[in-house]
């Protein structure tokens, strides 16, 4: 089943499974004959929307002094050898690009100088974004990071400090949104989340005082719904859901899993999630119908709003199936039960009426991001999106 047969009560978008009107989006955003498109000033409804206008050139590729000067610094002070003796001239730094929550930068020793032993030549420097900055929940996805890393199912952990932590430098790709629809990369990552392995308060958002013309603009247009009404009615069609709680990693999308280099092709373990800030315990179905709503988002696109969506590409029932049917296999439940089209389509029905979750979570989540973030992102057009406007 898809979403779009849960048309209720719950008004604002709860009629399309994946975030946003792909309609709305296109119009703005597709690439015409090859090329990116010049951006519009205009909102993806044909509103003015003087974001864009700041960011015609696309996001900003250098890193500034300050934080070139601070990742020297934290560098040399939790790596040994080598680092120690390096110059911030010699310092290598470039933007990794992909984060959404944090600022990312890859940071190396210069061609000459070579590591000492196992020290590493490359790490992954990890800025916390304002969302992340609460003693709470940095403490909880910094222990989150160390027991994964020491049980090797995500990368090193080499420092921590209050800005942020180094982590390992895994050589590898980032999927594109596309290779989500891969069906062995599905089955992949089916069974990485299986579980050897909510929504944020809404009184946050009423707090919200914005300045600039274009934001107060789209947060008073989604402060004519009723967020208080839409949780209520969206708790009463969860709790009629029958879904276990399992740890989640809660945001599965093509930038949190990574393609490791020196993998074959045909191998069958050459993925790795990353980035478990928002992992917890929660509804399975959370995992598996915020997942399939990321096959519908793009963000590498390098223009204003920095992410675009076609609603086209939200998997289909097959592909859900496949997906679902990988799990099952890795959690060896197929091999205990004989009503398999029984248990797959209550999978089919939890997955997609948690999507709808998703897009509450991630509006609320967007909201608040435009208002703390410093990272180049449209997140209040992506909450406009996430509410169908």
């Amino acid at each position: 089943p898809q979403v779009r047969a849960l048309q209720g009560p719950i008004s604002y978008k709860f009629s399309a499974a994946p975030r946003g009107p792909g309609h709305a989006m296109q119009a703005t955003l597709n690439a015409e004959n090859g090329s990116l498109r010049v951006p519009s000033p205009r909102g993806a409804n044909g509103d003015d929307d003087s974001e864009a206008e700041s960011f015609q050139d696309g996001r900003t590729d250098e890193v500034d002094r300050e934080t070139r000067g601070r990742a020297f610094a934290w560098c040399r002070d939790f790596l040994s050898g080598s680092w120690k003796s390096i110059s911030e001239a010699d310092f290598q730094i470039r933007i990794v690009s992909g984060g959404l929550s944090n600022l990312l930068y890859m940071c190396s020793l210069p061609d000459h100088v070579h590591p000492v032993a196992d020290e590493p030549a490359r790490v992954l420097l990890r800025i916390y974004g304002a969302i992340l900055q609460g003693v709470e929940s940095l403490v909880l996805e910094s222990v989150m990071f160390a027991i994964l890393a020491e049980r090797a199912l995500g990368p090193r952990l080499y420092g921590i400090f209050p800005e942020g932590r180094l982590e390992q430098y895994l050589p590898s790709k980032r999927l594109r949104t596309d290779q989500l629809a891969v069906p062995e990369l599905s089955a992949e990552i089916a069974t990485k989340m299986e579980p050897k392995w909510v929504v944020w308060p809404h009184r946050q958002i009423k707090r919200l005082k914005f300045v600039r013309e274009a934001h107060v603009k789209k947060f008073n247009k989604l402060m004519k719904y009723d967020l208080p009404a839409e949780l209520e009615s969206l708790r009463s069609l969860l709790a009629a859901t029958r879904s276990p709680v399992v740890f989640c990693h809660n945001d599965v999308q093509e930038g949190n899993i990574l393609r490791l280099d020196g993998c074959g092709e045909k191998s069958t373990d050459n993925l790795m999630l990353i980035d478990f800030e928002y992992s917890s315990y929660n509804y399975r179905g959370f995992d598996f119908g915020n997942h399939f709503c990321e096959w519908v988002y793009d963000y590498t696109y390098h223009q204003w709003p920095f992410f675009k969506a076609d609603l086209e590409h939200y998997p289909n029932r097959e592909q859900q199936l496949h997906f679902i049917r990988n799990y099952l296999s890795e959690s060896g439940r197929y091999s205990n039960r004989d009503d398999h089209t029984q248990v797959e389509e209550e999978l089919l029905l939890e997955a997609n009426r948690f999507a709808l979750a998703s897009h509450f979570f991630w509006g609320l989540w967007s909201i608040i991001q435009a208002k703390i973030s410093k990272i180049e992102f449209g997140y209040m057009v992506s909450a406009l999106y996430e509410r169908g406007l």
